[in-house]
């Protein structure tokens, strides 16, 4: 008998497995932080005998070094990856044994397309097929984007994409399971759909647009669907290629009102992790709004010049601990300093928080159109292309730290689809001196409001 336990990292849209029997198992793609992984096996009362990754991740971190360390295990990689550690190279057709008592073997199938190397791993049973992890490639209802290797690659690697899922839905079974790592809100699928929580060869057959279109079509999509990579992923694969440091979680250095002005007087990002309606109300002038409930290493890593220091500013000692493992999955070891309580506490005595308004789509219908208002869409550029308000100005929020010279003269009404990236454009204005108002809606609203919303 099998078990396969799925491991969440929902701020990045992936999930990790631990797979085995009744006495050993292996991991697939791991987090940075693997302790949760440990803890999943402990539950099981099972040793981790492997860890396998199905490709040289592009979006996070690994922990399959460290944890392939930590507990002994074999790390199995694939052969065409190009890394600087001991591992063990895994080729097309090589089989694995996890777990004799339970017949369980794990067997490489090259399914090249995310990446030129990617493998997935079937699971078997006494020779029957029961699962395949397959990372990148083959997800639910999409396969994972061909564009983070090399732009000249993109092309190949989509018709990879399209020929490996075929292979898969050729060679097993339709009631295999397919568990793929990426494609739960990653920016390494191919689209944004997130599709359901499981499925099978079989479903994919039927709707997946990979084995439901001819190559050529499906290409075409796939490329004319591409949206932009978030700017930190290239550094994550040169860091997992390297093989990635031990991971440190201790608490960092505590910063005083003196500290975070100084901070913010070098040049440094000091970071406010509190919802954004708390923020607006009152913050640290300066200081910069992502929200710790919303994804935030994602956006946070996207957005920051790379390399530089970050203080972290919120209501309680959990959240910056939660924010600082969240981090760390994409490459920012450690927060320079951090801080505790209520924007009262983290400005000196001789100053005071500052605040911005908050709007609703309704509110900006209702001003005048003389009146000097600015309104800024910072949504993706495939969202605008669906609808976008007449007259805005358009800068994805991950543009926009570079760009923000580019902003009209005026009162900023600044936008997205549902207030969140709204928040982080807002405080990144806001830091500069400008005058702004976070529009906290829904985009669906703005039609309804006298707003004039084009369609393509």
């Amino acid at each position: 008998m099998f078990f396969v336990d799925t491991i969440e990292v929902s701020g990045l849209g992936n999930r990790s497995y631990v797979a085995g029997g009744a006495r050993t198992a292996v991991v697939v793609d791991p987090p940075r932080d693997f302790d949760q992984v440990i803890a999943a096996a402990a539950r099981r009362g099972v040793r981790i005998t492997h860890v396998a990754e199905t490709h040289l991740h592009n979006d996070y971190v690994t922990g399959g070094l460290e944890l392939a360390r930590v507990t002994g295990a074999a790390y199995l990689v694939p052969a065409g990856a190009d890394v600087a550690f001991e591992r063990v190279p895994v080729r097309d057709g090589d089989r694995t044994g996890i777990d004799a008592a339970a017949g369980l073997t794990l067997r490489a199938m090259a399914t090249p397309g995310h990446t030129p190397h990617h493998t997935s791993y079937v699971l078997e049973e006494d020779g029957a097929e029961v699962a395949v992890f397959t990372g990148g490639s083959l997800l639910i209802g999409a396969v994972g984007r061909p564009d983070l290797v090399e732009p000249r690659l993109t092309e190949q690697l989509a018709r990879a994409q399209h020929a490996s899922a075929h292979r898969l839905a050729r060679e097993l079974a339709e009631e295999t399971a397919v568990l793929p790592t990426h494609g739960f809100g990653s920016f390494c699928s191919s689209t944004q759909a997130e599709g359901g929580a499981t499925t099978t060869i079989g479903k994919e057959k039927a709707s997946n647009g990979a084995l439901t279109r001819d190559v050529d079509t499906f290409v075409a999509d796939l490329l004319a669907g591409l949206d932009d990579i978030p700017a930190y992923y290239t550094h994550m694969g040169p860091a997992n290629a390297a093989g990635p440091r031990p991971l440190d979680l201790t608490p960092p250095a505590v910063a005083d009102a003196d500290r975070i002005a100084a901070r913010l007087a070098a040049g440094e990002w000091v970071v406010d992790l509190r919802n954004r309606v708390a923020f607006a109300a009152g913050h640290v002038a300066g200081s910069l709004n992502f929200e710790a409930e919303g994804q935030l290493a994602t956006y946070l890593a996207w957005l920051i010049p790379w390399g530089r220091p970050v203080t972290l500013l919120a209501e309680s000692a959990e959240q910056i601990a939660s924010a600082q493992r969240e981090l760390a999955r994409v490459g920012i070891e450690r927060p320079a300093a951090a801080a505790t309580g209520a924007p009262s506490d983290w400005v000196r005595e001789d100053e005071s928080p500052v605040s911005f308004p908050r709007a609703t789509f309704a509110d900006l219908a209702a001003r005048h159109p003389g009146d000097g208002v600015v309104v800024l869409d910072v949504r993706r550029n495939s969202e605008r292309a669906a609808a976008y308000i007449e007259g805005s100005v358009h800068i994805p929020v991950h543009e926009l730290y570079r760009r923000g010279t580019e902003v009209p003269a005026g009162q900023v009404w600044v936008h997205c689809a549902g207030g969140m990236r709204a928040g982080i454009a807002a405080s990144l204005l806001h830091a500069t001196g400008r005058d702004v108002v976070a529009v906290d809606d829904g985009f669906d609203s703005a039609g309804h409001t006298g707003l004039t919303v084009r369609t393509v």
